[in-house]
């Protein structure tokens, strides 16, 4: 999508450019009007009075739907116009980039696999943004920074498990820093073996692709570094214990890894003066001959051995090992990103992700920076009466509770046994569980597959992280 700007208070747009003009009529309402200084689509926004941030993204991603839908490719708006009382907060620069990123996101569909149409894809191809301010001009170079790495997480995550395995996404993470100062190391199985990543070999050993651990490094400061890992489960069937009919978009159960792809590709681009270190735990969890059985007990890169009460709680297993590997960059702080629980949808539902850490600062800085970036969060309890949950009768620990409980707290059981790993790191840590926000959901005005979260969120945190 092709972004140009104008300073000037010129009101005729160029030929052939349509005018956006949002009205106060009910959301969803649009029509065209003509007049002698050129051709509007006019939007229905609601009341200007009760826009706030949150109401704000949707609408401007609103914008480019409607636009798309019908069949304009050539539009402009004005910045006064997108000025809001509820959001005098907001800054020229932060104005600009929420304009930037969210329009490259509504832009965005996964065509990958399709046959062009003779009149092309559906999709805007030039926006003017007219009477934009300087700093307004530089918060929408960078929200269009942001845009293009969450569409190119978005593609990641939507890419069939037949073309990104374990392997695929090592040379994926590779590619995503090419050209940047960005340093990218891949284990392979007998590394890893050396190491004793039990947990994670034990995953990917039912599948006829091996996993991989990659390593990703962007040294922009110097200092204790922020760690991100990202469940990097490439295709998840449940194992042994397999899915039902209804276990669709699993390619998509390596989203935590994309995300942290980018937001590490994302630091480097803009030159951000931090040490960000990002952990790809990658493998495909498949009911081979050789797969990982129920109450199969693994030595975990730690030490700690792990009972494995259900082979479709493995998400856990390759983070646990990890969160171990971690403790060796004798990190600031450590985030993990996982589609983990189907107990966090149950919970939240489909518009925000679950946040689990001890660390009531971290918590609250985390869910500032949600409501600014626009992925949210809802931060569950991580108690210590919930430690039980995690207790083996012949291991260490058990990846999840069995039988019938196991359905009640899903997300924090699974947040906990993360804990019995991150308590080891000496820095504060967080759990994301972002399987609510794996895919578009209604009324987020994207297209349909992978939301591209939380890249904005990740991003927001390594630029505001104080060591």
């Amino acid at each position: 999508m092709k972004f140009s700007f104008s300073a000037s208070s010129i009101e005729k747009a160029p030929a052939g450019v349509v005018r956006v003009r949002l009205t106060e009529e009910p959301k969803g309402t649009k029509r065209f009007a003509r007049e002698a200084t050129g051709e509007f689509l006019e939007i229905g926004g609601g009341k200007v009075s009760e826009v706030t941030q949150r109401t704000f993204i949707p609408l401007v991603r609103a914008i480019v739907q409607t636009a798309k839908r019908e069949k304009v490719k050539k539009i402009a708006l004005d910045a006064a116009a997108l000025c809001f009382p509820k959001m005098k907060d907001v800054s020229d620069e932060e104005l600009g980039s929420l304009i930037a990123q969210n329009m490259l996101m509504a832009n965005y569909e996964f065509t990958a696999y399709k046959t062009k149409p003779k009149d092309g894809f559906r999709e805007v191809s030039e926006v003017l943004v007219l009477s934009a301010s300087k700093t307004m001009q530089a918060g929408i170079k960078k929200g269009l920074t942001i845009g293009e790495e969450v569409n190119a997480c978005r593609t990641l995550a939507n890419t069939p498990g037949s073309d990104m395995t374990p392997q695929s996404l090592a040379k994926a993470a590779k590619m995503a820093v090419t050209g940047l100062p960005v340093t990218v190391r891949t284990l392979q199985v007998a590394e890893m073996k050396k190491l004793g990543m039990g947990a994670i070999l034990a995953v990917g050993r039912g599948s006829d692709t091996p996993p991989t651990f990659t390593i990703m490094e962007y040294k922009g400061a110097a200092g204790k570094p922020i760690v991100l890992a990202g469940k990097g489960i490439t295709f998840d069937s449940g194992g042994i214990n397999l899915k039902s009919g209804d276990g669709h978009e699993m390619h998509m159960d390596m989203s935590g890894a994309a995300s942290i792809i980018h937001a590490v590709a994302l630091a480097a681009k803009l030159k951000t003066r931090k040490h960000v270190i990002g952990l790809i735990p990658a493998a495909e969890n498949m009911p081979g001959g050789n797969a990982l059985r129920p109450h199969d007990i693994l030595t975990s890169l730690s030490g700690k051995t792990i009972e494995v009460i259900n082979t479709d709680a493995e998400g856990r297993l390759v983070l646990a090992d990890a969160l171990t590997y971690a403790k060796r960059f004798t990190p600031s702080v450590v985030i993990d990103v996982a589609t983990l629980t189907g107990g966090s949808l149950s919970a939240l539902g489909l518009y925000a992700s679950g946040l689990l850490t001890r660390d009531d600062e971290l918590a609250t800085q985390l869910l500032e920076l949600s409501e600014t970036s626009g992925d949210y969060l809802w931060r569950l309890p991580m108690w210590d009466v919930y430690e039980d949950s995690v207790k083996s009768t012949f291991a260490d620990m058990a990846n999840c509770v069995s039988g019938g409980a196991g359905r009640y707290a899903s997300a924090t059981n699974g947040g906990m046994f993360l804990w019995q790993f991150a308590k080891e790191l000496n820095c504060p840590w967080a759990h994301l569980d972002i399987a609510p926000r794996m895919t578009s959901a209604p009324g987020d005005e994207l297209s349909k597959g992978a939301a591209g979260e939380p890249v904005r969120l990740l991003y927001a945190f390594i630029e505001s992280w104080k060591a």
